[in-house]
């Protein structure tokens, strides 16, 4: 038995390698499409998706952009990522002599200050209850407090004199 592989030509078909991406303030993201159609991607334009229109990204249209593309796939590097400016999503487009076809890309910026927030978070929780136990302990009744020798069982009153049989002149001690 054989084997025959076919090409199927027609428009492209582009898919985003990761719909999503979260990257840290400062750090770089790379956003990637590819294409595996016949014929092959010959033009991958970017654009970043605003409310007053999409705008076109190339290379050298910023300094911080910088975009990569071979026939079956484009990267856009977006360096020094910046927490106003670059969040959103960014749509890269493939053109072929059969056609065009795009895919979207959300990218988040996380602030690299991120981390320090759950343990900010478990601190102050943490001093809150301290705070709480203190002002407790603090306010509690003195009657509530037991004395150091009072550990075990607090002794009962008694109105008749218990003796022992060591000691004749153990004094009782009035527990109120």
């Amino acid at each position: 038995t054989g084997r025959a592989d076919f090409q199927l030509h027609g428009p492209p078909r582009v898919k985003a390698v990761k719909s999503s991406e979260h990257i840290n303030e400062g750090e770089t993201a790379v956003l990637a499409c590819k294409s595996e159609s016949v014929p092959p991607v010959t033009d991958w334009v970017w654009y970043k998706i605003t409310d007053s229109g999409d705008q076109v990204i190339m290379n050298g249209s910023e300094s911080r952009f910088f975009v990569s593309s071979s026939q079956g796939r484009s990267e856009l590097h977006i360096e020094n990522l910046n927490m106003e400016a670059d969040p959103g999503q960014y749509r890269c487009n493939g053109t072929s002599s059969e056609g065009t076809d795009q895919a979207v890309i959300t990218l988040r910026v996380r602030s690299h200050l991120a981390a320090l927030w759950p343990f900010l978070g478990i601190v102050a929780e943490v001093l809150v209850l301290v705070t709480i136990i203190f002002i407790y302990e603090k306010r509690r009744k003195p009657e509530d407090v037991l004395d150091d020798d009072d550990a075990g069982s607090a002794p009962l009153k008694s109105s008749g004199q218990h003796q022992n049989d060591k000691d004749k002149n153990v004094r009782q001690r009035n527990s109120s």
